[in-house]
């Protein structure tokens, strides 16, 4: 596969309270020592299955469920996207010492993450 899914990310109003909920639901290891309050969640990486985070959000802003694909290049990944029929939200942004990340709406409006080590 040349572009797997590498990354899950729920967009929340109380990061707090979603991974209290979700720690003692599936007994996730939740870390919230991160910046803008970003909660790395370990859900089994190891064991085959995929890690991720919560994200928190402004009071204006939606909820959301997304997943990140890795990618080689971002901008030509969003170009195709454009190309497609679906558009730019986020575009690329380096988060440091992890890679770049950007995200682009479908045609249908769901959220999907681009990801970029």
């Amino acid at each position: 596969m040349t572009n797997p899914v590498v990354h899950w990310e729920i967009g929340t109003k109380d990061s707090k309270r979603l991974s209290e909920f979700y720690s003692q639901l599936f007994g996730w290891k939740i870390s919230a020592d991160n910046p803008q309050h970003y909660h790395m969640v370990e859900s089994g990486g190891g064991g085959g299955g995929i890690n991720g985070g919560f994200f928190q959000l402004e009071k204006d802003q939606p909820s959301y469920v997304t997943v990140y694909v890795q990618v080689d290049d971002l901008q030509a990944t969003l170009d195709r996207v454009a190309s497609l029929g679906g558009k730019t939200i986020v575009p690329p942004t380096p988060i440091p010492h992890v890679g770049a990340i950007a995200l682009f709406q479908d045609p249908e409006g769901h959220f999907i993450g681009l990801f970029k080590s």
